[in-house]
C-alpha cells in the first residue's frame, strides 16, 4: 500500500500515525512487513477482546450466513437480547440502538428535550473539558473550545461548568429551565479526569431536586473499563440516560442509549429512529461481548491494580511526568513532553499508546490483556519517556 494515496483520496481530517495496520491478534497488531505491536489503545478503548477473538469470529461467520441486515421494520431476536441485558446490567428500562458514541448522545439529548418539551425546560448543563461527540448537538454540549469554533453557530442553550464544581451546579439547576445535566464518571479525551464521588452523588440529588434528567455518557467507561460493567457503578447511583458505543461491539460499530421509564413513556413512535441501528451482526456480536466481559470483570480488577502499581513504580518517578490517573484499565499520563512525540516514539519500540490532549499518554488496552504483557508496556514506555531510546 502507498501512504502517500491518502491525501489523494481521503478527506483531510486525520493526522495519522505512521504506521499501516494489517491484522491482529489478542492484544497485538502487526504491519504490512509482519512486525508485531503491543497495543495499549485498542482502536481508541473499542477492541474490548483484542484482535481475532475466536467467539467474535465464530458469532460473525454464523450471523453472516443467516442475516446481516433487515433494519427496524421487523423484529430481530439478537436486539431483543441484547437489550434484556443491557437493561439487566444497568438498571434501567428501555433501549435504543444506533451506530456510534456521537449518535447515542444525540439521541440523549433529544430524548431529554422531548422529555423536557411539555415542562418548558430544553436546556442542558455540561462540563467543560468534556467530549461529548462529533454531531451538531453532541458538539454542543462537548466542552472543549478547539472542537466547537470551527463549527459555530451552535445548538443553543447549553451551560458549562467546570468539572467536579457540586456548587456551580446547583446554582445554575435553581433556574429551572434545564432538562438534563450530561456527565462523564471519567473524562476521556478530556485527559482522562476522574469525577469525585461527592459531585456524582450531589448531581443525582439535585437532578431529582429540581425536576432534571442525568445523563451520563459512557461511550469510554462502559463496558469494563473502569473494572464494573458501568463506570456509574462506582458511585451506587443510577443516571436517568446512559450512552454506551466503542467497547460494546468488541470493534464492531454499534451504539445504544438507555432510557428509564420516566424517559421511555415522553417518546411516541416515530420520534427518533436508526436505519442501520442494532442490526442482527452487530447485535449478535455485542451479546458475545457482555457474556465475555461480565466473566472478565475479576481479571480486569485484578490486572488494572497491577497497571496502576507498575505506573506508579515505573512511571511516576520519572523526572518528565506530571501526573498518573485513571481507574481499571483506563489511565491518563501527564507529561512536560509533547504526548504525540512520545506515541510516535513508542511506535518505534512495537507498543502503541495515543494522546487525550497535548500533554497527556492515554492507555486503554484491550481488556484481555495479561500482567506479562502490561509488565511489557510499561518497560517501553518507560524507557521512551527517560528518553533512552
Amino acid at each position: 500500500m502507498d501512504i502517500k494515496e491518502e491525501k489523494l483520496y481521503l478527506a483531510p481530517l486525520y493526522n495519522r500515525f505512521p504506521l499501516n495496520v494489517v491484522r491482529g491478534e489478542g492484544v497485538y497488531v502487526f504491519d504490512e512487513k509482519g512486525n508485531r505491536y503491543l497495543d495499549f489503545a485498542s482502536g481508541i478503548a473499542v477492541n474490548s477482546l483484542g484482535y481475532a477473538h475466536p467467539k467474535i469470529i465464530e458469532t460473525i461467520t454464523l450471523q453472516a450466513k443467516n442475516l446481516l441486515h433487515i433494519s427496524n421494520l421487523y423484529y430481530t431476536e439478537p436486539q431483543i437480547e441484547l437489550a434484556k441485558n443491557l437493561v439487566r446490567l444497568s438498571g434501567l428500562d428501555k433501549v435504543f440502538f444506533c451506530n456510534s458514541g456521537t449518535e447515542a448522545v444525540e439521541a440523549s439529548l433529544k430524548f431529554a428535550r422531548r422529555w423536557g418539551k411539555e415542562k418548558g425546560k430544553y436546556k442542558f448543563i455540561s462540563t467543560l473539558n468534556s467530549f461529548h461527540g462529533r454531531t451538531m448537538g453532541s458538539l454542543s454540549v462537548t466542552g472543549q473550545r478547539k472542537y466547537q469554533e470551527p463549527f459555530e453557530p451552535l445548538v443553543d442553550g447549553v451551560t458549562f461548568i467546570e468539572f467536579n464544581d457540586s456548587k456551580t451546579l446547583e446554582e445554575e439547576l435553581k433556574k429551572g429551565d434545564y432538562c438534563a445535566v450530561i456527565l462523564e464518571p471519567i473524562q476521556g479525551e478530556g485527559g482522562i479526569n476522574l469525577a469525585r464521588r461527592e459531585f456524582i452523588e450531589t448531581a443525582r440529588y439535585l437532578c431529582d431536586k429540581y425536576d432534571t434528567l442525568l445523563i451520563f455518557d459512557e461511550v469510554q467507561t462502559g463496558i469494563g473499563r473502569t473494572g464494573k460493567i458501568f463506570g456509574f457503578q462506582h458511585f451506587d447511583i443510577t443516571p436517568d440516560i446512559l450512552a454506551l458505543a466503542k467497547g460494546l461491539g468488541g470493534g464492531l460499530p454499534i451504539g445504544a442509549t438507555v432510557i428509564n421509564n420516566k424517559v421511555a413513556e415522553s417518546l411516541h413512535y416515530g420520534d427518533h429512529a436508526s436505519t442501520f441501528g442494532g442490526n442482527p451482526l452487530v447485535t449478535s456480536v455485542a451479546n458475545v461481548v457482555l457474556e465475555e466481559i461480565e466473566r472478565l470483570l475479576p481479571h480486569i480488577n485484578r490486572v488494572g491494580r497491577f497497571l496502576n502499581d507498575l505506573l506508579k513504580e515505573k512511571i511516576t518517578p520519572l523526572e518528565d511526568v506530571l501526573d498518573i490517573r485513571g481507574i481499571g484499565l483506563m489511565y491518563g499520563i501527564d507529561t512536560k513532553s509533547n504526548a504525540r512525540s512520545i506515541c510516535e516514539r513508542c511506535i518505534e519500540e512495537s507498543l502503541l499508546v495515543i494522546t487525550c490532549g497535548k500533554n497527556t499518554v492515554r492507555i486503554v488496552p484491550p481488556l484481555i490483556i495479561n500482567e506479562q504483557e502490561i509488565e511489557e508496556g510499561v518497560y517501553i514506555l518507560e524507557r521512551v519517556i527517560k528518553g533512552g531510546i
